[in-house]
């Protein structure tokens, strides 16, 4: 069953539909419309409606070294845009309908050629600029 998106989700995520401002990596004003309030600014899962959650957001920094230090990407990908019935069984919203506008031919891991929005690679690709590395990495 589908929940329904909370108006506070809808109006965030329509704030995400506004271009880049000059001088900021892109993908971060998306960043800032559809996941800060749940993911907080850092992406570390302590945005301000997390606690209101029944099930804590993801910690976004750690995506990769969940992953064996590698950025899982089209799982991200799809995380974020929600193709429907395949990966969204939690409360995440799917913002899929949010990336209208170009977009940019992408190779899967699987070797397929993907026509994605070029907001949502903008906003995976700011995702992926978090990472913090793995316990022990220098850096």
């Amino acid at each position: 069953m589908r929940r329904a998106i909370p108006p506070i989700c809808a109006a965030l995520a329509l704030a995400g539909c506004m271009a880049e401002p000059p001088g900021r990596a892109p993908g971060a004003e998306s960043f800032a419309g559809l996941c800060s309030s749940c993911h907080g600014a850092g992406g570390r899962g302590d945005g301000p409606v997390a606690g209101d959650l029944p099930v804590p957001p993801a910690d976004l920094t750690t995506l990769a070294a969940r992953n064996s230090g590698v950025f899982p990407r089209d799982a991200v990908i799809a995380q974020v845009y929600g193709y429907p019935g395949r990966y969204h069984a939690g409360i995440m919203p799917e913002f899929g309908p949010l990336f209208g506008g170009a977009t940019v031919t992408l190779t899967a891991a699987d070797g397929a050629q993907v026509e994605t929005p070029r907001a949502l690679v903008q906003l995976v690709d700011y995702v992926q600029s978090l990472q913090r590395p793995r316990t022990g990495d220098p850096g």
